[in-house]
């Protein structure tokens, strides 16, 4: 194998090169996780995103997300995008541990797109890294490090890791098409939508099989086979996690009472939230909320403890 000329030490930037983030497209980094497999064991349950985009790569174990109105596998290498207002189901737990990071971005207005949308609606949400794994790992572990330990300038740091990993997220997405050629969707699921849509209007109210079905103008019984036959929820199923999800997101972004969060999502007793949160996520929503928000002081005492050991 020929060796590189050792003088090759200097690569140039292209003159005409133009940033994708110009003008009023000026993303925002909002959060960075990273999620241990052991820390899957309490899933993030059904949810959405109003105004920002969330960037997921997966780096272990392998499950089955619910992602709009589908089931689709994840596997390790894999770059999950949900642009805003994308329904997502983080499907893990005992047995179905997955490890991962997660990036949330505000501000996009990329060209052509909606807002807070990163690729077309039609491009798909489910894209293998491939070479450029190892590189949006490193990105995402730097950002995470950057803002846990409290560095000086932790923000502006992360700022332009962020583009970065969104220029990185773009040129994964580039080699894949646009699902234009897919089949034509049949009736049951074109209704199985119709379902999913009013469920996620409608939620926080006390809603039923039967309301459901006469709001839609369906026999209950049709209304549940088409349902889960598109999304392989039952729509009680559905409703319980999209109430949950939603839940989790109020805790973590909110300092509002547990009893009105739950009053918020659909549920008369504080009590039965509690029971169905705890079956679900693997805790009581007080003990999420405590534990869910990496504490500055908290990583710089483990990253001292591990520094000990080694």
């Amino acid at each position: 194998m020929a060796q590189q000329n050792p003088l090759n030490v200097q690569c140039f930037v292209k003159k005409d090169f133009q940033s994708v983030f110009v003008g009023e497209n000026d993303p925002k980094l909002l959060y960075v996780s990273r999620i241990s497999p052991d820390a899957s064991t309490h899933p993030r349950v059904m949810h959405a995103h109003r105004d920002f985009v969330e960037l997921l790569l997966i780096c272990s174990g392998s499950s089955e997300y619910l992602i709009h109105d589908k089931k689709q596998l994840i596997k390790p290498g894999d770059l999950l995008i949900y642009n805003a207002n994308v329904v997502h189901d983080e499907i893990s737990g005992p047995g179905i541990e997955v490890g991962s990071y997660c990036v949330a971005v505000g501000g996009l207005h990329m060209p052509g797109l909606r807002e807070n949308a990163l690729i077309p609606d039609d491009a798909g949400y489910i894209f293998p890294t491939g070479e450029h794994f190892e590189a949006m790992r490193t990105i995402c572990e730097m950002m995470f490090h950057s803002l846990s330990s409290g560095e000086p300038r932790a923000e502006a740091f992360c700022h332009s890791l962020m583009h970065a990993l969104l220029v990185k997220a773009l040129t994964v997405v580039g080699g894949r098409e646009a699902a234009a050629d897919e089949p034509e969707v049949e009736e049951p699921h074109v209704l199985g939508l119709r379902i999913k849509s009013y469920i996620d209007e409608h939620y926080m109210e006390p809603i039923t099989l039967q309301s459901m079905g006469e709001a839609l103008h369906i026999s209950p019984y049709y209304l549940s086979h088409v349902f889960k036959q598109m999304s392989g929820y039952s729509p009680v199923q559905y409703l319980l996690r999209r109430r949950i999800g939603e839940a989790q997101t109020l805790l973590i972004t909110t300092d509002l009472p547990i009893t009105t969060i739950a009053g918020m999502v659909g549920y008369d007793t504080q009590s039965y939230f509690n029971l169905q949160f705890t079956k679900n996520v693997g805790m009581p929503p007080k003990k999420y909320r405590q534990n869910y928000i990496v504490s500055v002081e908290e990583e710089t005492k483990r990253a001292k403890k591990k520094k000990k050991k080694e």
